[in-house]
């Protein structure tokens, strides 16, 4: 499945599709650090929202990789608390805490599986949509057991800026499952990286226009990705993703 917007010179506006009818019961999974989450996160659950028709989009904080960087990042609760922060003006968003708040690494096939339980537990037939960046989803056939996760649940992949595009018939030879499981998006492309994002903080720049208003002053008030005010590591069992 498809939804290039073809071939268009830089001068020609893209075609704009109309939003899709909801879903019922129809959940976006969007994960990541968000260390800190901004308006490229926050862009791409609405497009996904709107083109698929799902009902919500839950923001899925994950535990930082023991192997990052060592440029200051936020605690697992400062995310959790941005997210949360980010999200709360808008009733299609959700925030959980499945990998937060589970001990040892998380995969990606172990959250999809939890969070189908509790869809079930709700009384809800699941009907999930994984969303992840076209350059993510390249690696998918070396992810843990992906020909069951594929059949959990189908991918929405947006393109990343400076990324190669994705090529379905490249991922499904070599992952015959993911045929038919997998919607390529054709924006939104948003040129902000939390990186960026943390080298300004750090520098005690404005984030203004890179992060919902109530994030940036979470940043400020906590004294996030200050060069001399790191926040202690997290502990040694980090979520492993994908």
């Amino acid at each position: 499945m498809s939804a290039d917007a073809g071939e268009l010179s830089p001068s020609t506006p893209a075609p704009v599709a109309p939003a899709a009818a909801v879903v019922p019961g129809s959940v976006g999974i969007l994960g990541g650090t968000f260390d800190p989450i901004h308006h490229g996160h926050l862009a791409i659950a609405e497009e996904v929202r709107e083109r698929l028709g799902l009902e919500r989009v839950l923001f899925v904080p994950a535990r930082v990789p023991p192997h990052r960087s060592l440029e200051p990042g936020a605690s697992a609760e400062d995310r959790y608390a941005m997210v949360s922060l980010a999200v709360a003006d808008n009733p299609a968003f959700e925030v959980s805490r499945v990998e937060l708040d589970r001990p040892g690494p998380s995969y990606s096939v172990d959250t999809v599986a939890l969070l189908i339980d509790a869809e079930r537990a709700a009384g809800r037939e699941p009907n999930l949509w994984f969303i992840a960046s076209a350059e993510a989803i390249r690696g998918l056939p070396t992810w843990r057991e992906p020909e069951r996760l594929v059949g959990m649940t189908r991918f929405a992949v947006v393109p990343r800026a400076g990324a190669d595009p994705l090529d379905e018939a490249w991922l499904t030879s070599r992952l015959p499952a993911a045929a038919g499981r997998v919607m390529l998006l054709d924006g939104p492309l948003m040129l902000v990286s939390g990186t960026v994002i943390r080298a300004r903080a750090a520098a005690g720049r404005s984030l203004r226009y890179l992060v919902p208003e109530a994030v940036a002053r979470y940043i400020g008030d906590h004294r996030l990705y200050r060069r001399d005010e790191s926040s202690s590591p997290e502990p040694a069992q980090e979520t492993h993703r994908p």
